[in-house]
């Protein structure tokens, strides 16, 4: 308590000293302990115990104070190069802050039941606009706002960012939380229950082998035949395999060449390729001869059959009907399909089998009730909306939205390793490059380290952030989403993340950009070894970094987010020539990452010619494998009613008038709506009290004279008038 008192000191000095104590304290008071569990406990504990406290609160009005502390701002702009100590006091604050919220978010079984209370308690207060005016997300999307404006370069932007992350995280819930609530909201609206866990379906999908490029094919055979000469003297027993025979002259790859060794290829031809064209017993039977490529626990946990029960939409089922009854009656009947009569017994069994796999989404739903809303606001009168944290938030955002979605892709863009520097890029290096620059090798590498990790926290914060917000809005109400997603795409979110993906993914994947000694509680309560230059290049000893395959993925989930049945969007893919980037991203071998990849290839093949489908069968059986089959859906052919391209503009306008009218509708207050109600009775239009101008009743006389004495009444006109 008497620290908490100190931070109400005028004295900035003494402010900082006991927030660094604060901090500390919120570290898990390191000096006093002897292990790494130790450290996590007490900053654990310390955590519950200064929310009780109300030491959030405290730092809440310090952190504002810092963010209007315009002498700070003024000073950050008036130096040429910004570092570390400028932002002192702001980054002890977001790392208290950052502490607090990580420790009191993760949930474990030995909680204590105060410490649930306190925690749904604190959820609250940051989900709740309580203390101000907004929510604390609102804040820090503030903070962003004013970073990339340039009016206040010195905030640390990686830890305003984390920060965000955390708390859109706690208050909205993560993807499990997100599916609990899908679930409820499908009970709620009368819904079918969902065909299956998306999770849990991701997390029993296999990787896949990546598809072989030319050159890495006839590499791989002419090691195979120097082999096979010094065994056996005779050829190779096989021709070129043909598929993506033509990769050499459609996609010049710059990254073929990068891998060592045949990246895990085997040697027949079924297993070259993308796995599970045929079951593994089933290969067996085909080819006795083989000698088996993988251990016998591998056959047992092969999933059968597709993993994703396919989807039909109302839409579906309507142009089915109508191609039908074009070919058979030579009429249709609109949105009908009930009626079947005339129609062969197949297209019969064909309606049923649509039927049977109809799934009406959400979105649908809420999109049918806005136009029901918009054509009879009347009789429907006022919607009910439910006060959530997700409906709060997008209600404070909604103003400065545009706003806040071009911030988070400037930041993005500038830590993106594909971007160069620029003179008029945004400074995202404030809170990592100290006073004085390195001198020495050793220094100058560490430096290196450190500014790569840098940017990898602010990608995958970024990332995370927005997948998170894109789901949360797509599940409080389909235009919401849309919404975030028409700036998003206005913003150039598309050709960005094409451009971070333009890259060497597999050596992003595998960077190593950390120091394991440094890293917090290791560092604390272990002696430090000596740096060598040699140590910071070897890095620790994982095969690959969690954080850039997070991002990667989360990158993958956003574009696909964008693109989902908006063919305009599409064409944006095609136009940008994303197909080969992303097939190169088929090289990580991680499963989720493929499946998202196999998706936005899916939506723009029919797109991408005959010769491409051709020369890239792997791909495509690939997509058939992993990717959930839309009945009717022509994806590989190319022969959609939906592919052509004449009323792409149309689209979106379309698209942008509902989200308008969806926005006006619920959170503009009507000011001179035609439906207000209007006063009727002469005595009480006559009796109102009018506000004149000061200098009227000098004028009053002539204003008289010119506007009602000097005017003729025609009343003939007056009582003709139809």
């Amino acid at each position: 308590m008497r620290l908490l008192d100190g931070l109400e000191v005028v004295n900035r000095d003494k402010r900082l000293k006991v927030a660094r104590a604060i901090l500390y304290l919120a570290q898990g008071v390191f000096g006093d302990c002897d292990n790494e569990g130790d450290v996590l406990h007490w900053s654990r504990h310390n955590s519950f115990l200064l929310y009780r406290l109300g030491t959030f609160t405290a730092f809440l009005e310090l952190l504002n104070m810092e963010i209007d502390n315009s002498q700070a701002c003024s000073s950050a702009l008036r130096k040429p190069a910004i570092s570390l100590a400028d932002s002192t006091e702001l980054r002890v604050l977001l790392s208290v802050m950052y502490l607090m919220v990580e420790n009191i978010r993760v949930e474990q079984e030995t909680d204590p039941p105060e410490w649930k209370t306190c925690r749904e308690t604190f959820r609250m207060e940051l989900s709740f606009p309580v203390h101000t005016e907004e929510p604390f997300a609102l804040l820090l999307f503030t903070m962003v706002t004013k970073f990339c404006s340039g009016h206040a370069p010195h905030f640390p932007m990686k830890k305003v960012l984390l920060l965000l992350w955390k708390v859109l995280l706690f208050t909205l819930g993560g993807f499990e939380a997100l599916q609990a609530m899908k679930v409820r909201k499908r009970e709620e609206l009368g819904l079918p229950p969902l065909p299956e866990d998306s999770i849990q379906v991701m997390r029993s999908m296999r990787a896949a082998s990546p598809p072989t490029y030319s050159i890495e094919l006839m590499e791989q055979q002419q090691q195979q035949q120097q082999q096979q000469q010094q065994k056996r003297g005779h050829r190779s027993r096989r021709p070129l395999v043909k598929q993506d025979s033509l990769d050499i002259y459609n996609e010049r790859d710059p990254f073929k060449n990068d891998e060592a060794g045949v990246d895990e290829e085997e040697n027949d031809d079924v297993d070259s390729g993308i796995e599970g064209e045929l079951d593994l017993m089933e290969r067996d039977a085909i080819m006795p001869t083989m000698p088996a490529q993988r251990p016998p626990i591998e056959r047992v946990s092969f999933p059968k059959g597709l993993p994703w029960a396919p989807k039909v939409r109302q839409k579906d089922i309507e142009h089915f009907l109508e191609a039908s009854r074009n070919k058979f009656i030579g009429f249709t009947l609109g949105q009908d399909t009930e009626t079947l009569i005339g129609l062969p017994r197949p297209i019969h069994e064909s309606v049923k089998t649509l039927k049977q796999h109809k799934y009406v989404s959400i979105s649908d739903v809420q999109i049918k009730n806005e136009e029901e809303l918009e054509k009879c606001p009347m009789s429907l009168g006022e919607e009910e909306v439910q006060e959530t944290p997700c409906e709060i938030l997008y209600r404070a955002m909604l103003y400065n939205l545009p706003q806040y979605m071009i911030a988070l892709l400037k930041i993005l863009l500038a830590a993106a390793p594909t971007s160069k520097a620029k003179t008029d890029s945004i400074n995202i290096l404030a809170d990592v490059l100290p006073e004085e620059m390195p001198i020495t090798v050793l220094q100058s590498m560490k430096l290196g380290i450190d500014v790569n990790r840098h940017k990898e926290i602010i990608v995958k914060s970024i990332s995370a952030s927005l997948l998170l917000l894109l789901k949360h809005f797509r599940l409080n109400h389909i235009y919401q989403f849309e919404y975030v997603s028409q700036h998003l795409v206005f913003a150039n979110c598309i050709p960005l993340i094409l451009k971070f993906f333009n890259q060497n993914i597999m050596s992003y994947i595998t960077a190593k950009n950390s120091i394991s000694v440094l890293d917090y509680p290791h560092s604390t309560v272990n002696d430090l070894p000596e740096l060598t230059a040699e140590s910071l290049e070897t890095g620790d000893n994982n095969q690959f970094c969690w954080r850039n395959l997070f991002s990667c993925i989360n990158l993958l989930r956003i574009l696909n987010k964008l693109t989902k049945w908006k063919h305009s969007r599409t064409m944006m893919l095609v136009v940008f020539k994303s197909a080969p980037i992303l097939k190169r991203a088929l090289k990580v071998k991680q499963a989720m990452m493929q499946l998202y990849v196999l998706k936005l290839l899916k939506i723009q093949t029919k797109y991408l010619g005959r010769q491409w489908r051709k020369s890239n069968m792997k791909t495509m059986s690939a997509i058939y494998q992993k990717v959930r089959h839309r009945m009717n859906d022509d994806w590989a052919y190319g022969n959609d009613i939906d592919a052509r391209p004449w009323d792409f503009q149309a689209e979106e306008c379309t698209l942008r008038a509902n989200i308008e009218a969806f926005n006006s509708r619920r959170y503009d207050k009507p000011q001179d709506s035609e439906f207000a109600p209007v006063d009727n009775c002469l005595q009480s239009v006559l009796g109102q009290r009018l506000e004149l101008p000061e200098d009227f009743h000098h004028s009053y006389e002539l204003w008289l004279e010119r506007e009602v004495f000097s005017q003729p009444i025609r009343w003939e006109e007056l009582l003709h008038h139809q």
